[in-house]
């Protein structure tokens, strides 16, 4: 969680336990790039397909931003979730390596609004790998630097 308003943390806290199925209690610090928020970041260890529910229990609340990210292993891709009041929520799926996977029926789209002059390529290209989020969240992710981080498990 990059930034929340302190009144949100206890909520966060609910709807994380709620998709992990045990108790969270985050370590929560201040947000020294949006003042009035706090940050907190924890990692799990569990099944396929977690990530995309804690997301998705998380997107509706408009004043977060966060992130979600889940390595890929044996069975499953890895996934990256990105999310900013301002641009909303950003999915990719990503490879073993880090690299974002982006699939072709996208690419083909993004290439048809530019030759139909709708847009450029490189700026779609950009949203397909998420630029937009990058930029905006990384000045939330430098001041988490040396921020605690909690490890929670799931046995499956």
């Amino acid at each position: 969680m990059h930034s929340a308003p302190r009144a949100m943390c206890p909520h966060v806290e609910w709807a994380v336990a709620g998709v992990l199925g045990q108790r969270v209690q985050l370590d929560w610090i201040r947000q020294p790039a949006a003042p009035g928020t706090w940050r907190a970041e924890v990692s799990w260890q569990g099944r396929a397909g977690i990530a995309a529910k804690l997301a998705s229990a998380l997107r509706g609340w408009q004043m977060l931003r966060f992130e979600v990210t889940a390595e890929p292993c044996a069975t499953a891709e890895g996934e990256r979730y990105s999310a900013t009041p301002d641009l909303g929520i950003f999915h990719a799926v990503t490879g073993m390596h880090g690299d974002i996977l982006v699939p072709e029926d996208r690419l083909r789209a993004a290439l048809a609004r530019s030759q139909q002059g709708e847009t450029e390529l490189a700026a779609e290209i950009a949203k397909l790998l998420g630029k937009p989020w990058d930029d905006e969240l990384e000045p939330f992710r430098y001041a988490g630097e040396g921020a605690p981080v909690r490890w929670l498990h799931q046995v499956v």
